[in-house]
């Protein structure tokens, strides 16, 4: 059993609860709470009413940040951690180095935004990056479990919040960057700063691994450290790709040698993620040949890029919700496509409001057909969230259906035979955030639902 916890919810009998300060909870206002459930200690900012051990400390996220590194970095630190960053790409990049590492036969777990994997074990997460306590929990878990590597994805929310506190990697991968969370950020400066803190979260002689194909990729390089590149002009450079709805071949070359592979992945950005898996896996010691073997055994990760026979067509389920991951993978498609390409899409309430109208303008400028839609409207009134994503559009190919369930049965419904639907936004999230609710919604099993109705 882990030591510390900062839920009072969560606590068993003997833990130490740690009462942190956050935005907007006091965890001091639940040590009553944390007690009847077990505590056996309380860590705390100032003195308490209660008959048990307590200590009172300066500030108790610093606390537990220090304790966590001193009690656990041991542990932690016999672990090989990978971490990637960039604005789009980590979720793929990250689940394809697990599942290839795993294949090799390295014992490998994964943490990121579709939840903590190892083996047939799954535990979900609220971020991409939990918060400190959660990521030495995971880590020790895996510690515990066996593990000899864990792949993680690295936010910059994460970096900026200093939930990497003592945690530090044998290998970086930096995908792209790319307009998001500029209402955390503010300026694509910022944004860049808070990615760039990974470099002070390696090990000795770690590895930088970089997509050459972003503009800001050399300033990832760090002095002492191992830098290699990915991309059309890079140390491993794209030389040519054959893209299908189901598939990718691609051609590159490492070190003046020449390989092929075939990628069960669609798109020109899959690719990207496929070598970023690839760099990564190649300098942890594996031959290129060993990994190009196995690639056939891939799967992409839930709400990537995953796609459906429907209509006599394709439904494809993605993440995307960036400006630059939307275009790309409406872009993608449109290179695929024999019939039309409808696009269904929102934004996120009480999110980055500025990237709404850019979304926008994008979907109708590359789709045949747009359908707008809700995407978690949180506390934003959704005909808000809907006026500044309409503000952007020039064209009229487009309707509003507010209800995310009945605006996929629409846009399957405009289907014709060889056409292509895109669902965008939510991927691998089964829930719709109304207010301050969640609400079971999974635009698979949506479109799932629809062929089971329809016999097809």
């Amino acid at each position: 059993m882990f030591k510390y916890e900062c839920d009072s919810r969560k606590i068993k009998e003997g833990q130490t609860f740690v009462a942190l300060k956050g935005l907007t909870v006091d965890g001091h206002d639940y040590i009553e709470q944390a007690i009847n459930n077990g505590a056996s200690k309380i860590i705390c900012e100032h003195d308490i009413p209660f008959d048990i051990d307590y200590q009172v400390v300066p500030n108790t996220e610093i606390w537990l940040k220090e304790t966590l590194k001193k009690e656990y970095g041991k542990y932690i630190d016999k672990l090989k951690l990978i971490g990637v960053t960039g604005t789009n790409g980590k979720t793929t990049s990250c689940y394809l180095t697990y599942q290839m590492l795993n294949l090799l036969g390295e014992n490998t777990a994964y943490i990121g935004t579709i939840g903590y994997h190892h083996k047939d074990e799954f535990i979900e997460l609220n971020n991409t990056t939990p918060d400190v306590l959660t990521i030495y929990k995971l880590l020790f878990h895996a510690y515990e479990s066996g593990c000899t590597t864990v792949v993680m994805e690295v936010s910059s929310q994460a970096l900026s919040y200093d939930r990497l506190n003592g945690i530090n990697y044998s290998i970086i991968g930096f995908t792209n960057l790319t307009e998001d969370h500029l209402d955390y950020h503010k300026t694509m400066e910022n944004y860049l700063k808070a990615k760039l803190l990974i470099l002070d979260h390696l090990k000795e002689k770690a590895i930088i691994v970089a997509n050459s194909d972003d503009d800001v990729h050399n300033k990832f390089k760090k002095e002492n450290h191992t830098f290699l590149t990915f991309g059309n002009n890079g140390d491993y450079k794209i030389l040519n790709t054959d893209i299908t709805p189901v598939n990718t071949l691609l051609k590159f070359t490492y070190k003046n040698c020449e390989y092929s592979v075939d990628i069960p992945l669609t798109s020109k950005f899959n690719v990207y993620n496929y070598l970023t898996m690839l760099s990564i896996v190649n300098n942890l010691g594996y031959k290129i040949d060993e990994i190009l073997n196995i690639t056939n055994k891939l799967k992409a990760p839930k709400g990537r890029c995953e796609a459906y026979n429907v209509n006599n067509g394709y439904a494809v389920i993605d993440y995307a919700h960036t400006p630059d991951a939307v275009e790309k993978v409406i872009s993608a498609y449109n290179e695929l496509k024999k019939g039309k390409l409808i696009t269904i899409i929102g934004c996120g309430g009480d999110r980055d409001p500025k990237k709404r109208p850019i979304m926008g303008e994008i979907a109708t400028n590359l789709s045949d057909y747009v359908i707008f839609t809700n995407d978690n409207p949180r506390t934003e009134d959704p005909n808000k969230i809907m006026n500044d994503i309409l503000s952007g559009v020039k064209k009229d190919n487009y309707k509003v259906i507010l209800d995310r369930k009945l605006a996929i049965k629409e846009g399957i419904n405009l289907m014709n035979p060889n056409d292509i639907i895109l669902i965008l936004g939510k991927g691998h999230e089964n829930y719709q955030i109304i207010g301050k609710e969640k609400h079971h919604l999974d635009d698979a099993e949506e479109v799932l639902n629809y062929k089971k109705e329809k016999d097809i």
